[in-house]
């Protein structure tokens, strides 16, 4: 068979990190017909999305040192069967603790997910094209939710909220031939990271306390409480706050995610074309990750702007942020990192950011119980702009230079 592009490799792994986030946010785009039909409260669907943040977060480390171990293809094949049958058995739950059980599951069995994604690029490109990659890789996420949306609350309006998880399982699970025919082998991928360096890898608590993980745990803490409101409590927040009737919200939640990837894309695209440009692997893009930050931070103007759509537009503003602070950030991290360490550190910051989801998705679900607005949760946004200024801070050496 003739070797494929690395492009095309990319363009699959990016379709993992799409069909793991349409299982994963079926919930969420259906929340307003699952809480009435469950009786289930804001405080305790916030606790649902950290069940699901909990497991990600203990796992994505574990997930990441096997994938680096066995390589991407095998594991993240298992993975996606497994997380795929878990998502289509939320149309069984009969309430909270059931739903709170499947979250959990089906959090531990995505924790691969972007580990995979990860190493797979980071093995088969080359650096100059790492970051376009990257770019392309996080419209995965985003195109899942964009899918969802519409998708989900068709099904669920037609033929009730437990058809919905069955079929965005479905569709996730056909993905799954397409990666087992393009995906390089894991002897190859193993074997390209092995000539990148002769050392073993390293210990994931040297990984934790590298520079370059620290600076991207910044990116996250600024940009994941964004994207996090806009994801998963929009729906919500157009139906109580705006008056949105539930059949119709997917109307407007297919804007936030299309910004996402469109601003994924462009901030990687430019931050290849300024790789290409620098002398040395060891350059930073401070302005993008700044103008990133600028633009998350427009969540906080949500409440103040009248109009249904005004505010999907400014959530939208947010979200092209957060993709250009996941995007620069995430690349740069992983060009400071051993290959050989790609996954596990993929892994570890889906850990941060399952960290922020574990804290913040309860707290946003008491605000609005408690005071019956959105602004306090808006607010999330302000975060992005000190997180920024710390990873611009916090710049090391590149990877070839700190382990010599």
């Amino acid at each position: 068979m003739k070797k494929l592009s690395p492009f095309f490799v990319a363009v699959v792994a990016t379709l993992a990190m799409t069909v793991s986030y349409l299982d994963r946010q079926t919930l969420a785009a259906i929340a307003p017909t699952v809480r009435e039909e469950l009786g289930i409260s804001h405080a305790r669907f916030g606790w649902l999305g950290s069940a699901f943040a909990i497991a990600y977060l203990v796992f994505s480390p574990v997930s990441g040192r096997i994938v680096d171990r066995i390589g991407p293809k095998r594991a993240l094949a298992v993975a996606v069967v497994l997380w795929s049958l878990t998502s289509a058995a939320h149309a069984f739950a009969q309430g909270f603790v059931s739903l709170l059980v499947l979250r959990a599951l089906l959090g531990t069995l995505e924790s691969p997910s972007f580990p995979s994604a990860a190493r797979t690029i980071r093995t088969a490109l080359p650096e100059s094209k790492r970051s376009a990659a990257m770019g392309l890789l996080f419209t995965g996420s985003s195109f899942g939710a964009m899918i969802a949306a519409p998708l989900a609350t068709k099904i669920a309006h037609a033929h009730g909220f437990r058809a919905a998880f069955v079929v965005t399982a479905a569709v996730g699970l056909s993905w799954l031939p397409l990666w087992l025919l393009v995906a390089p082998s894991d002897r190859d991928t193993m074997a390209t990271a092995t000539m990148e360096r002769r050392e073993a890898p390293q210990p994931w608590t040297k990984v934790l306390l590298h520079r370059a993980f620290v600076r991207q745990a910044f990116v996250v803490l600024g940009s994941a409480p964004a994207i996090l409101v806009v994801l998963y409590w929009y729906p919500q927040f157009l139906a109580e706050a705006c008056g949105v009737e539930k059949q119709a919200i997917g109307h407007y939640l297919w804007l936030p995610p299309l910004a996402f990837d469109v601003a994924a894309i462009s901030f990687g695209i430019a931050g290849s074309l300024r790789d290409r440009r620098l002398a040395s692997s060891g350059g930073a893009h401070h302005g993008l990750v700044a103008f990133a930050a600028l633009l998350t931070s427009m969540l906080m103007v949500v409440p103040f702007v009248p109009g249904t759509w005004a505010r999907v537009v400014f959530g939208s503003l947010a979200m092209a942020g957060g993709a250009g602070m996941y995007v620069i950030g995430t690349a740069d991290m992983l060009k400071r990192i051993d290959a050989r360490d790609a996954a596990l550190a993929g892994g570890l910051s889906a850990a941060v950011q399952s960290v922020v989801h574990v804290v913040a998705n309860p707290l946003f679900g008491w605000i609005v119980d408690k005071t019956h607005r959105w602004g306090l949760v808006m607010a999330a946004g302000a975060l992005a702009i000190p997180c920024a200024f710390a990873w611009s801070a916090l710049l090391g050496k590149p990877a070839v230079e700190e382990r010599r």
